[in-house]
């Protein structure tokens, strides 16, 4: 809340299409907000802004490192709280940078927590003043989140565990303030699968990366909400929709939820399988996919056809639910949809000495009037193929018209590698092999 950086990275994260949010105001709305309630805080008894010098904090800082002047544990002392007026004005007319702080009073009141229940944390007892407005004019989260929570109507707020020691400080700041306070409540912490924390040294947990690695937003929810509770029973592939109407703050336990990030490329083809059903959604993929054929096999010759629409949507829609990820349709496992093969005959002829007999009623079976370019179809034709060989195999002549089409020995079934490159290109595939 007190950043450029933060708040640049906030509102990239909120045009992320599954969090529907109008994303952090800037910095400079933050300061202009936290200022204009400063003097009324001043002005309240329960809510007196002692001001500190710059220098005055750095001493604190520094007497903190002696063990022998903290006896106990390290806390800011109070020394400018009984400034009066008179000395306050006389710093600041010096000119000096000053940061202005929160007079903690004991004898808070419990409030209770939609989590954890009745809490209470007598703050006073155990800091000192906190500061709400640093020396470069900008406010510490306890003010910001306070001011911005007031501002823009939140009834509720949910946030870490972490956070639960110092609601009551933040309480103290919505009396000094004359504000009613929203409910609060605390989620328990995201842990990772071993039960160690969840921390950016353990690993790239930033949301960015997640989407640069092609997953989507909604897959992130699904599956983050999956590992938490709030929910009557786990569910993979819930919409943002359904996560809202399932929701309910009182099945929220007070359990550590165990992130297992294993489990996320599932999350994905599930969310990415029903981008594909969309038609809206599935244009944008075919833009992207377009994108990353380029990017990843720009280099070698591919067929311009390869780039149209109608096949690239055609790709879409036959590998819908085998893939997890949409970057996964330019590994080197598909290459030969956009790429070519390079099959000699010789390499065919290893596998079946039928190949002209079998790239002849291939062909016949594609060209043929009314072809049923479907899977199903396909299968069963291929059937009637191989029975009008002599020698060959059925799973022979799968072998060798999966390497004439791919160059590969393992992929998807022969029918769908017809039905995605087309009667004409299939045709092609065969004829150079046999021809090379």
């Amino acid at each position: 809340r007190d950043t450029a950086g933060h708040a640049r990275a906030g509102q990239e994260t909120h045009r992320l299409p599954a969090f529907s949010a109008k994303g952090p105001p800037s910095p400079p709305a933050f300061c202009h907000n936290s200022n204009e309630p400063l003097g009324r805080v001043s002005n309240h008894r329960e809510g007196f802004g002692s001001v500190e010098t710059a220098d005055g904090v750095g001493l604190c800082r520094a007497e903190a490192l002696v063990p022998e002047m903290v006896p106990i544990s390290p806390r800011y002392d109070n020394r400018c709280r009984h400034l009066t007026a008179s000395e306050v004005a006389q710093k600041l007319s010096q000119g000096l940078e000053c940061v202005i702080r929160f007079r903690l009073e004991r004898g808070v009141q419990p409030f209770q927590d939609l989590v954890y229940g009745w809490s209470k944390h007598e703050v006073a007892e155990v800091e000192g003043d906190p500061v709400i407005l640093k020396g470069d004019g900008f406010p510490t989260y306890h003010l910001a989140s306070v001011v911005d929570d007031h501002h823009m109507g939140i009834t509720h707020v949910l946030r870490g565990t972490e956070w639960l020691a110092s609601t009551s400080k933040h309480l103290l700041l919505y009396k000094a303030l004359g504000w009613e306070p929203p409910q609060f409540g605390h989620l328990p912490l995201l842990l990772n699968k071993d039960g160690a924390k969840l921390s950016k040294r353990q690993g790239d947990i930033f949301l960015e990366r997640f989407a640069r690695d092609g997953f989507l937003p909604e897959a992130l929810l699904d599956m983050v909400t999956n590992c938490g509770s709030g929910f009557a029973e786990k569910q993979m592939g819930r919409t943002l929709e359904e996560l809202i109407s399932q929701f309910e703050v009182s099945r929220i336990t007070t359990h550590s939820a165990l992130l297992d990030l294993e489990a996320l490329p599932e999350f994905n083809r599930i969310h990415l399988s029903r981008h594909i059903e969309n038609q809206g959604l599935r244009q944008k993929l075919v833009r992207e996919l377009r994108g990353l054929v380029e990017l990843v096999y720009g280099q070698q010759q591919v067929d311009p056809d390869v780039l149209e629409e109608e096949y690239v949507e055609r790709v879409l829609l036959l590998r819908k639910g085998h893939i997890s990820l949409l970057k996964d349709l330019v590994s080197s496992d598909y290459s030969y949809l956009w790429v070519r093969p390079s099959v000699s005959r010789q390499q065919l002829q290893t596998i079946s000495a039928e190949v002209d007999k079998i790239g002849k009623l291939v062909s016949g079976l594609l060209t043929r009037p009314a072809a049923a370019l479907t899977v199903e179809e396909l299968n069963r034709e291929l059937r009637s193929v191989q029975k009008q060989t002599r020698e060959t195999k059925y799973s022979s002549m799968m072998q060798l018209l999966r390497l004439a089409l791919s160059g590969q020995q393992h992929g998807p079934s022969v029918a769908e590698m017809m039905v995605t490159l087309g009667a004409e290109e299939v045709c092609g595939r065969i004829h150079r092999a046999l021809s090379s």
